[in-house]
């Protein structure tokens, strides 16, 4: 049995105001009308915060500082297994009104995430934040 290809990509758990970002694929994307957090691949040679920064800036017009991990996590998708490496960032200045891959960005309490259709890599994220005291 091959080994199926692992696909790292990064995501931006950005806490404002004690809610979380959650982004909703354009309907013509792979899990196309599901939540997910903003990120996306590494380009060579960049760290995961380096790819984070990048991507959040390409996707949101948003400055983000990374401040930790929060968790990583492998799911099969398909023929590939994405790796999702999740970082807490914060905004640096305005948060995020609109993105290039997502049709709807909705700031949303950690006790409600879960009620969100979540792309299948984000899921063990979505469990520990809405588990999570937002009031730590």
């Amino acid at each position: 049995m091959s080994e199926s290809r692992v696909i790292e990509v990064v995501a931006a758990i950005i806490e404002y105001d004690g809610k979380i970002l959650a982004c909703r694929r354009r309907p013509e994307k792979a899990a196309g009308g599901k939540w997910e957090f903003p990120g996306g691949k590494l380009e060579k040679g960049e760290t995961h915060s380096e790819a984070l920064v990048r991507e959040i800036q390409e996707e949101l017009s948003t400055s983000i500082e990374v401040i930790a991990p929060l968790r990583t996590d492998e799911t099969l998708v398909g023929e590939s297994t994405i790796r999702l490496i999740c970082l807490r960032a914060k905004v640096l200045g305005e948060p995020p009104t609109q993105s290039l891959d997502h049709d709807e960005l909705r700031w949303v309490g950690h006790s409600d995430l879960p009620d969100l259709e979540w792309a299948a890599p984000d899921l063990p994220a979505v469990a520990e934040l809405a588990a999570e005291d937002p009031n730590r």
